[in-house]
C-alpha cells in the first residue's frame, strides 16, 4: 500500500508498522481474533500522532484496543522508545478521570472520540478501513464501546466540506 505524501505523520506510521507487540501486551484482553485488535491498536497508535502534534486528547473508541494499550504501556521500557520513536516525546495514558485539571480530557466523550475520527482522517492511508469503531462488537466484549457509523459519516462528511479529499 502506498501512504500519502506530505502528511507529516510517516516517522510515526513507521515506528508503528514496525512495534513488536509481545504476547505480555495481550495478557489481560482475551478476545479474539487477536489480529484484528492488534491492527486497532495500531491504528490507534497512529490516530495518536496529529493528537499529540496539535495537543489534542482523543476517544478510545475501544475496549479491547483500550486493554492492548494497556498492556503495551506495561511494557514500560518497550513502550517508552516507542513514544520516542513514534513521537518524540512520551504520550501519556489519562484515563476518565486521571488527566490533569488543564488538559483537553475534561471534553466530553463525544468531543474527544470526534477528534479520533478526525485524526483517523489524517493518517489513513487511501482506502483503508478503520476498525476501531466497530471492534468491540465483532470480538464479542460484552460491553462494548465503539463509536456508532452514522456518527463516524456524519464527522466524516463534515472533514470532507472544510478538505475535499479528506474523508477515508
Amino acid at each position: 500500500m502506498q501512504r500519502r505524501r506530505g502528511n507529516g505523520f510517516d516517522r510515526s506510521s513507521t515506528a508503528v508498522a514496525e512495534l513488536e507487540l509481545p504476547p505480555a501486551v495481550f495478557k489481560t484482553c482475551p478476545w479474539q481474533p487477536r489480529e484484528l485488535i492488534e491492527t486497532g491498536l495500531r491504528q490507534w497508535l497512529r490516530c495518536c500522532a496529529p493528537a499529540l502534534r496539535d495537543h489534542q486528547v482523543i476517544g478510545m473508541p475501544s475496549h479491547a484496543v483500550d486493554e492492548a494499550w494497556h498492556g503495551l504501556i506495561l511494557c514500560t521500557a518497550r513502550y517508552q522508545t516507542f513514544c520516542a520513536t513514534a513521537y518524540g516525546k512520551f504520550m501519556h495514558h489519562h484515563p476518565v478521570g486521571g488527566a490533569p485539571a488543564k488538559m483537553a480530557a475534561a471534553d466530553p466523550m463525544d468531543e474527544q472520540l470526534r477528534r479520533t475520527v478526525i485524526a483517523w482522517s489524517l493518517v489513513a492511508m487511501p482506502g483503508e478501513h478503520c476498525v476501531l469503531w466497530d471492534l468491540d462488537n465483532r470480538v464479542g466484549v460484552d460491553q462494548p464501546w465503539g463509536l456508532d457509523m452514522a456518527r463516524v459519516a456524519e464527522i466524516q462528511a463534515a472533514i470532507t466540506k472544510l478538505r475535499p479529499g479528506a474523508g477515508n
